[in-house]
């Protein structure tokens, strides 16, 4: 091996992996915290009164802290951070240019900042999908735009530094790791574009007063073009765990390294051209390009279920290899006992309700039935809230003793919060689910001071009150795990490595699913396709009449 392909500064590059990992579980802290008080206030408990002493105006407040720091924030820097750590150790090798991944992180850091302080202030109590016309403090999306383009530089770090992996090992295949999550930091760059789209062009200028108006229709539609595809990034460093990590934590090997490969390409194909089953409900969208939209959506069921197959497959070779027998004998053997194990493990059961669910938002008939009402949070928190929450807190209980050099806080208690976020997930999201269906109860509403509430709501806005108290305990309980790990005074006995799982097969997988072209060609196809005559014809008729709405309870 090559002095260049050893990593002389480890120590550097798990700062850095740290701080990104800190900031993201800082702002889960804060923002989780949010759901609780928005679940008393559904039951009719209303606390933000009592909230004012520390800043917390309303309820839109509370929300949008809630939303932009969990499902932006808390995801943003935790996938950054991973990626830092598990790239350079993947390819075996530093990163290239860490000064750039660092200037990354800095750049991150100030848009969270200049973000935040408009939240905080109660000027930009927006939410995290930030439609127009409702306006906030321009330094909102100012900041927003800088974690964006962060994120961004962080990744022109990781692909110069696969760029000199490639140049030293012509014709190797790239290590599963390294190419998953390079793929989803493409398909991120790739999605990020509508985002910045809209807040250049369409929003920050209106935000500052430099034009009077803006054009709600072709705002939203910039947003969904990264809305989407905003799920697969949280998504596929789950994966990403799950394929090349999981399987070795279990004393298992993936089933397939081939499979696992197509499944990542097909994320990156169609994740982007899908947006529009968002908008089904949005007249200035024609019904033929959201029927196009709604083939591409359910296409994504392809790679779904391979995931599912090769998962399980992999899983189970794992307990078969501890001694499982019969047709689900294996399933006892897994090591349940291992708190990062049974945390995504437990992960991946929530994520099969939350798929199936996803069916139904993907359907035109049947999302008509349950768009803009509490269903569909109801279903984020089994996607965002579990399969990637519950993934990311299982992958943390062997980063952090990695990151510290200290053991786990306790076991125990790591696994009692793996069981009760699962057990508070199923009850909340139960409640949320029949609220949206059956009774039509819309999301992002103050509900417990709605003049049309009704008495027959009541009992399933209790259940889901449970449900977040159990997970809000969970939470305390992680918390706790971390932290005990982060000042423990007891050192690790046995170094922790990466977990990387070998494939049963080693015989390399085919070129064509190592090499970038085809699919960015085709990615790139799909994204004209679906959305180049969409956008044409509503940038075409662009109306920029629309007047900002603002007012203290959410803007500037």
């Amino acid at each position: 091996m090559s002095a260049n392909n050893k990593l002389p500064d480890k120590l550097s590059t798990d700062k850095l992996v740290g701080w990104n990992i800190g900031i993201a579980m800082s702002a889960i802290a804060i923002g989780g915290s949010m759901g609780f008080f928005q679940k008393m206030e559904h039951a009719g408990i209303n606390l933000y009164n009592t909230l004012n002493a520390i800043g917390i105006a309303s309820y839109y407040q509370g929300l949008t802290l809630h939303a932009v720091l969990n499902a932006l924030v808390w995801t943003t820097f935790f996938i950054v951070g991973f990626f830092t750590f598990a790239i350079p150790r993947s390819l075996n090798r530093e990163l290239k240019y860490p000064k750039l991944n660092w200037a990354a992180f800095y750049i991150m850091a100030i848009g969270l900042v200049m973000a935040a302080i408009p939240i905080l202030m109660n000027v930009a109590s927006v939410l995290y999908t930030f439609y127009p016309p409702m306006k906030a403090n321009p330094f909102f999306y100012i900041g927003l735009v800088f974690v964006v383009v962060g994120s961004w530089i962080a990744g022109y770090g990781f692909y110069f530094t696969y760029g000199d992996w490639r140049k030293e090992n012509p014709g190797v295949r790239t290590p599963f790791i390294a190419l998953a999550s390079l793929i989803t930091m493409v398909m991120w760059q790739i999605a990020t574009l509508g985002v910045a789209t809209e807040l250049l062009w369409l929003v920050i200028p209106w935000s500052l007063g430099l034009v009077e108006g803006t054009d709600p229709q072709l705002a939203r539609t910039f947003f969904w073009f990264f809305g989407h595809p905003l799920v697969y990034f949280w998504l596929l460093p789950a994966y990403v765990s799950w394929y090349g990590m999981l399987p070795k934590q279990a004393g298992g090997k993936l089933f397939s390294d081939s499979l696992a490969r197509l499944v990542f390409w097909l994320f990156l194909a169609l994740s982007v051209p899908v947006g529009l089953h968002h908008q089904y409900v949005d007249p200035g969208i024609p019904a033929g390009w959201k029927v196009l939209h709604a083939v591409l959506t359910y296409s994504l069921f392809l790679p779904s279920m391979l995931t599912a197959f090769t998962v399980v497959a992999s899983l189970e070779v794992a307990g078969r290899a501890r001694g499982g027998k019969g047709l689900l004998g294996w399933v006892r053997k897994l090591p349940w006992g291992d708190p990062s194990f049974a945390a995504q493990n437990l992960a991946m059961i929530l994520f099969a309700f939350g798929g199936i669910g996803g069916l139904t938002n993907a359907s035109y008939n049947l999302n008509l039935a349950v768009h803009n009402t509490i269903w569909v949070p109801g279903h984020f928190h089994l996607t965002l809230g579990s399969a990637v929450t519950l993934t990311f807190f299982g992958i943390s209980f062997w980063l952090v003793p990695k990151l510290s050099g200290k053991q786990l806080f306790s076991r125990k208690v790591a696994l009692a919060q793996v069981w009760t976020w699962f057990i508070g997930m199923l009850i909340f999201s139960n409640g949320l689910h029949i609220l949206g269906l059956n009774f039509g109860v819309p999301r992002r509403t103050m509900l417990g001071s709605a003049p049309y509430q009704q008495a027959s709501w009541n009992p399933l806005f209790i259940e889901a009150l449970v449900g977040g108290i159990i997970l809000t305990i969970s939470g305390a309980l992680f918390f706790t795990v971390v932290l005990g790990t982060v000042f423990s005074k007891k050192t690790l006995e046995t170094p922790i490595e990466m977990p990387v799982a070998e494939p049963i097969d080693p015989t390399p997988a085919p070129a064509w699913l190592d090499s970038w072209r085809p699919w960015i060609v085709l990615t790139v196809a799909l994204i004209i396709i679906a959305y180049g005559p969409v956008l044409m014809a509503l940038i075409s008729n662009l109306n920029m009449t629309s007047p900002p709405i603002t007012g203290a309870g959410f803007g500037g």
